[in-house]
């Protein structure tokens, strides 16, 4: 008995090595692809025009592609066009009757619509490649031809999100969590030495004092165990069952409850309020930065991260979307 048990402890060890170590490949295999450039463009002149267009959309696209857009890699555009089909399929799901019946369908329900969001990522991805493309030949760093540079670059960062796609469902599948997740948490994580050297730089440089680097660590540590404990609390909703007879013998009834998330849209609406709102933003700085008098240039300037105009829509869009994606998955009569 006790080999039988050693056995198969050694079986589940050896299974759980192997998705590590795939986990860990993959990982490898998405940061290679990270530095490996888009050909036709001045690496050089493009890092210089990132450092004044980084506060808007771009800067958040950056930080979720691992530095990606910065360096314009093939895996410029990230995961996101996947995260944002996803999202579509998921709300239209909830408000078109043909796929809310095949949501009802099981297995084969669950392979139509993830066959729609396939279709969706490839369409989104080519709109923001496209986008992307238009964008950087403007600022004439490119070195080759205009039709060679746009063939290029859309084939290369479609192909670029697809196999990111892929590769998140081969890591859910053969590894540890959710493939996708892990990649938009490896592009994220991917910042922190830079920011760590930045951080001992300017406290052994006398710029910023030691107090002040070691609350800035803290307050980060403190944050994320924030986030993880409000995201994993729970509101449990008493349930009581009645008396109820079988026969000549009387069943008492029971006590149990129902767990509700706290926080049912998860991060849905950050994701949406900073779309909705960094986007027209970033648009008007780059059509009204020509001219600063003009009217574009200052609601540009209002929308900016960190100015007033821009903290109060984004709590508001964050408010409204809790309530509206919260509304679409959750419907009391199926409950």
């Amino acid at each position: 008995m006790a080999n039988q048990l050693s056995s198969s402890d050694l079986s589940k060890f050896g299974d759980l090595k192997k998705r590590l170590l795939f986990l860990l490949g993959a990982l490898i295999v998405f940061r290679i692809g990270a530095h490996i450039p888009v050909p036709g463009v001045d690496a050089a002149a493009l890092a210089k025009l990132y450092e004044s267009a980084s506060s808007g959309i771009l800067g958040m696209l950056n930080m979720f592609s691992g530095g990606s857009l910065e360096r314009f890699s093939i895996f410029a555009i990230g995961i996101m066009p996947y995260i944002s089909a996803s999202i579509i399929v998921q709300l239209a799901s909830e408000i078109l009757p043909s796929l809310k019946a095949l949501k009802k369908e099981g297995e084969a329900g669950r392979k139509i619509i993830t066959k729609y969001t396939r279709y969706g990522t490839v369409v989104l991805a080519v709109m923001q490649s496209f986008g992307v493309a238009t964008f950087v030949y403007q600022q004439n760093v490119v070195v080759v031809s205009q039709m060679e540079f746009f063939i290029s670059t859309v084939v290369c960062l479609v192909t670029g999100t697809m196999f990111l796609m892929w590769l998140g469902e081969q890591m859910t599948e053969r590894g540890i969590g959710n493939g996708i997740s892990l990649i938009i948490t490896a592009g994220i994580a991917a910042g922190i030495p830079a920011g760590a050297a930045q951080l001992i730089t300017l406290t052994s440089q006398g710029s910023m004092s030691m107090l002040t680097a070691v609350s800035i660590v803290v307050g980060a540590l403190l944050l994320i165990y924030i986030v993880v404990f409000f995201e994993s609390a729970q509101r449990k909703v008493p349930v009581h069952y009645a008396k109820r007879q079988l026969g000549s013998r009387i069943v008492q009834g029971q006590n149990t409850h129902m767990p509700f998330k706290l926080n049912m849209a998860g991060v849905i609406p950050p994701i949406f309020a900073s779309s909705i709102i960094l986007f027209p933003s970033t648009l008007l700085s780059w059509f009204g930065s020509t001219n600063t008098d003009s009217w574009l240039h200052k609601v540009a300037g209002l929308l900016q991260h960190g100015q007033p105009v821009y903290i109060l829509l984004f709590a508001a869009t964050i408010i409204f979307f809790c309530y509206f994606y919260t509304a679409l998955v959750f419907s009391p009569k199926e409950m």
